[in-house]
């Protein structure tokens, strides 16, 4: 990987990265002996084979070895000086992996990567964060492993502290903070120092909403000054509000690349076929059976009538006594826009659900989303203990029916709600009446 502080490209470009694979070597389990004699050849050969697994370690192995994965494979693009990309894709897909790559954290299988200009990256909160030092000393070494001068960190010093709101406690050890102040200081760092590239890994997925539209804002901020941003988020309306561009990750491989609102319509568009098959096991804790989509108490198929409710029902077996469980959807507008998330815990709490078969019916009312195609995300997960699924079953659902007018009516939800129009007549003597009328 070549890397040159502050260079320039002569098309302007600032990351440019030629068919960049990434290869991971799994463990796999062994054959136990089952004698005396295998045990005792096993033992005289184990240095011979440990040497063998320690040269692999540094090879690019075959496609058909067992004990390999491919994280990346042959992932090609160029980013220009001063433009903001979006990268999308599913957990595992190997987003994360190209930006630590990008990072200089750990080096390409095979390919390589050019960056003209100076780094800094911010892939999990508060990395590279020492717990015994202070805040400020945190900054400044911070500061320094990116690769700033001092004088550079003692200009920003002042307002990086007060983006991330730790004034009283700068002087406090770091592992004393509370996660949304190391959050906040990790962000402060990365984003205002003066580096030419920014690369940034679901940070604005973390904090409050107030902090979440600031570190928004600060990045509307640093586009506009010319840096060059990398983001990585699952977040596809903080995709379409910063980025020029996305690229969408599938299974290590570059799938697309254009404009946001395209890139993110091919990713819902990907996983909406046959969501659920056959039964699924959520780490042996919950095992999905079945999705049904009802209305007029017949199960329908993709297309839906919006004149009508529609009833999305869950057939699963609670496989260990599980308390707090979250069950239910996500629904995100074509463009991925996020509309709205519902449990079943609305109607059931957060009890524990003892061992067996459950059924979870949620009704859609009619006419609550315009004619249009939408996309729903099955959630499941345990509250405050991490998720089951969290995007790996969507379901695409086309809502139309025979308009009433020719009245376009704006906007992702229908017109919901009842009006109620009332005539006022006034008569002779001055006293005011209401006559109904529609």
């Amino acid at each position: 990987m070549n890397g040159r502080s502050n260079g320039r490209h002569p098309g302007g470009a600032a990351i440019v990265a030629e068919g960049v694979s990434k290869q991971y070597h799994i463990g796999l389990k062994e054959k136990q002996p089952t004698s005396l004699l295998q045990s005792a050849v096993g033992w005289l050969g184990s240095p011979v084979a440990n040497y063998r697994r320690l040269r692999r370690l540094g090879q690019v192995s075959a496609d058909g070895a067992e004990d390999i994965i491919w994280a990346l494979r042959d992932v090609s693009f160029t980013i220009d000086k001063g433009e903001v990309v979006g990268i999308i894709g599913r957990n595992g897909a190997g987003k994360s992996t190209l930006l630590k790559i990008l990072s200089r954290i750990t080096p390409p299988s095979a390919g390589r990567v050019t960056l003209h200009g100076r780094v800094s990256s911010l892939l999990e909160v508060g990395t590279g964060f020492h717990p015994e030092l202070t805040g400020r000393e945190n900054v400044y070494l911070n500061g320094t492993i990116l690769g700033m001068r001092k004088a550079e960190v003692d200009r920003k010093f002042d307002e990086i502290v007060s983006f991330a709101e730790v004034e009283k406690f700068i002087d406090t050890p770091v592992k004393r903070y509370s996660s949304g102040m190391r959050v906040r200081l990790a962000f402060a760092v990365s984003a205002h120092l003066e580096s030419e590239i920014l690369l940034v890994d679901e940070v604005l997925a973390v904090g409050d909403a107030a902090f979440q539209e600031k570190c928004l804002q600060t990045m509307d901020g640093v586009a506009r000054v010319g840096r060059t941003v990398l983001l990585v988020s699952h977040n596809m309306q903080v995709i379409q509000r910063l980025c020029r561009r996305a690229l969408l990750i599938e299974g290590g491989r570059l799938a697309a690349s254009g404009a946001p609102a395209e890139v993110i319509e091919t990713y819902l568009q990907a996983y909406t076929r046959d969501p659920l098959p056959e039964p699924l096991s959520l780490k042996d804790q919950l095992r999905l059976n079945r999705i049904q989509l009802i209305q007029d108490n017949y199960e329908v198929g993709e297309f839906i009538d919006n004149r009508k409710p529609l009833q999305i029902r869950l057939g699963y077996d609670v496989l260990t006594p599980l308390k707090n469980l979250l069950l239910g959807f996500d629904v995100f507008s074509s463009d991925g826009a996020h509309i709205y998330r519902t449990y079943d815990m609305l109607a059931t709490g957060l009890d524990s659900r003892a061992p067996g078969a459950y059924e979870s019916t949620y009704e859609l009312p009619a006419n609550a989303l315009q004619p249009g195609h939408y996309y729903i995300e099955l959630i499941a997960g345990v509250h405050r203990h991490g998720w089951l699924s969290k995007g790996d079953i969507r379901l695409r659902l086309n809502f139309n029916g025979p308009t009433q007018s020719d009245v376009h009516f704006l906007g992702i939800m229908g017109p919901i709600g009842a009006w109620q129009v009332e005539r006022v007549v006034e008569p002779s003597r001055g006293e005011w009446q209401v006559a109904s009328g529609k």
